[in-house]
């Protein structure tokens, strides 16, 4: 029965970075998700919630690594780098080397490096990008955006929203600029021998409404993400039963608007009701836009950060949020309570403004929202 499925979203205590641990199924079955692993020092919570699974379901039916930015892969490396690998993986999302360039070889610089050589010695070829039928994680240019089903036909819809070839090619570059003069494109030997020397990786060590006066400011304060990284990231629609949620990892809002107005117009709607956002880019000001917020009807959006390094969420995207969406009053809910996000709690300001601002309940544990 509908009524008896669940999704719930689960934000790990990542600091400034990614890690979503996602549950969802019925009462006879619990299937999984995790997108992203959060930086290296974060990895004991995505460790201690894989040890609090059952020992005979530790199925994951998708692993997405959204992109190569430490703050969202580190946690992967760290969790492939265990032998065995303590979870079954169904299929592994991630854009390596050779999908970045077509008929090149499995590496990239970095994090990216890593990873491509854990993929290759810990699964089957087969389980990379397996829905892709191995090939790059990528949004045409033109025709129907892809799509896939988890497991049964009835089960976890996801929708392809990012990265485009353009922005796959401008990763591309940067990546094999970020190899460097020591690296040999291809040497996956030679990057196995790399990770097994990198200790950390190694097992057992105020505004509202529309104003003349607000659109000025709003657009004063746009910025535009131009990170190659943070363009290469897959993001995607999320559906499951009468419940979704968006998944935008680092992604451009230029990317994610053209592919929203894509799906709607494949639907025939005008607006992309969801029942919760994973705020792209830990809430960066360069992420998110009036044209990308009026084509989703979202009561929740979720921000991942506790502020540290790049001092996240921005102000000025969490003001666009609670001035621009349709759905109102928002509500944003935080997985920390930091300097950054503390302001938002206010409860005058909350009336003020309309909106709502939850946090954690339980600090320095998975921030669980079920949908």
């Amino acid at each position: 029965m509908a009524s008896e499925r669940f999704f719930r979203i689960e934000m790990l205590p990542a600091l400034h970075g990614d890690c979503l641990f996602v549950e969802y199924g019925d009462a006879a079955r619990t299937r999984r998700m995790l997108i992203d692993g959060g930086p290296i020092a974060t990895y004991k919570h995505l460790e201690a919630r894989l040890d609090a699974l059952p020992q005979g379901d530790r199925r994951f039916e998708l692993v997405v690594m959204s992109h190569v930015d430490t703050d969202h892969v580190e946690g992967i490396v760290r969790l492939f780098a265990n032998k065995p690998v303590p979870v079954r993986v169904m299929d592994v999302w991630f854009n390596g080397w050779n999908h970045l360039q077509p008929g090149g070889r499995v590496l990239g610089g970095k994090q990216g490096e890593f990873l491509s050589a854990l993929i290759m010695r810990r699964f089957d070829v087969s389980q990379w990008n397996h829905a892709f039928d191995g090939k790059a994680v990528v949004v045409p240019d033109e025709g129907p955006l892809p799509e896939c089903t988890l497991v049964e036909e009835d089960g976890m819809k996801l929708t392809l929203l990012s990265p485009t070839p353009k922005k796959l090619e401008r990763m591309r570059k940067a990546w094999k600029k970020d190899l460097g003069p020591g690296v040999t494109p291809g040497d996956l030997d030679g990057a196995w021998e790399r990770l097994a020397g990198r200790k950390a990786y190694l097992p057992g060590q105020g505004l509202l409404g529309t104003t003349p006066e607000l659109d000025a400011l709003l657009q004063r304060q746009m910025k535009v993400d131009n990170a190659a990284a943070n363009g290469s990231s897959i993001a995607f629609l999320a559906e499951y039963g009468d419940k979704s949620c968006l998944f935008l990892a680092d992604a451009h809002h230029d990317v994610i608007t053209a592919s929203i107005r894509r799906l709607l117009a494949q639907r025939g709607e005008t607006v992309l009701r969801v029942d919760a956002v994973k705020v792209s880019h830990h809430g960066s000001a360069g992420n998110l836009s009036d044209e990308l917020l009026a084509l989703i009807d979202a009561p929740r959006f979720l921000i991942s950060t506790n502020g540290n390094q790049f001092d996240h969420p921005d102000v000025e995207a969490v003001q666009r949020i609670i001035a621009r969406s349709v759905h109102q009053p928002p509500t944003l809910c935080f997985n920390y309570d930091s300097d950054t996000t503390r302001p938002w709690a206010s409860p005058d300001r909350q009336a003020e403004l309309g909106y709502i601002a939850e946090y954690n309940p339980v600090p320095g544990a998975p921030y669980v929202i079920a949908l």
